[in-house]
């Protein structure tokens, strides 16, 4: 009589361990990438460029990219550069989202999609982002370009194309 409840309690503790295996399985699986620090940097850099905070989008790029955006940009502000890539009739700045990201040595070549509220806006606007480690083991933005209808052809292979739309630097 004992082994059977012996053996039943070992099928059940197999059982338990089991699930907590699959849930550990499942969970992994379905965590965002965009939780990894660098594509997160990318999304922060490009959520607050969009949104008109050009002081907190210029702190997540590097000291190179700062500095070209010092000299280019209307103002000194990066959201100004972003703004003018942006046609009018795609309206307001509603939300971007990882999409995939690549790695290129340390750094990470990281693919974002934006929307807006209209037209092709508001279908898909492709976004790459190169973004690299500092000394401090920051994760800022060295490069952007795209800011385009993701229907557009010139918005595939954005990381490679050093022809590609509103490339920066």
């Amino acid at each position: 009589m004992k082994t059977k409840h012996t053996q039943r309690l070992l099928w059940i503790a197999l059982a338990v361990v089991l699930a907590l295996a699959l849930i550990v399985v499942v969970t992994a699986a379905l965590t965002p990438e965009e939780l990894n620090p660098a594509f997160a940097a990318a999304v922060a850099f490009t959520k607050a460029a969009s949104s008109g905070d050009g002081i907190a989008a210029y702190a997540l790029l590097d000291d190179d990219l700062q500095a070209y955006v010092t000299e280019n940009c209307p103002d000194g502000d990066v959201s100004a550069c972003i703004a003018s890539y942006i046609p009018a009739e795609w309206g307001g700045f509603l939300n971007v989202v990882y999409r995939r990201a690549a790695p290129d040595g340390a750094a990470w070549n990281v693919d974002l999609i934006a929307t807006y509220e209209q037209a092709e806006g508001g279908s898909g606007v492709c976004i790459y982002n190169r973004v690299e480690q500092g000394a401090a083991g920051e994760w800022r933005v060295s490069e952007w370009a795209g800011f385009i209808s993701c229907g557009d052809a010139a918005s595939r292979g954005m990381a490679a194309n050093p022809d590609a739309p509103n490339r920066v630097p």
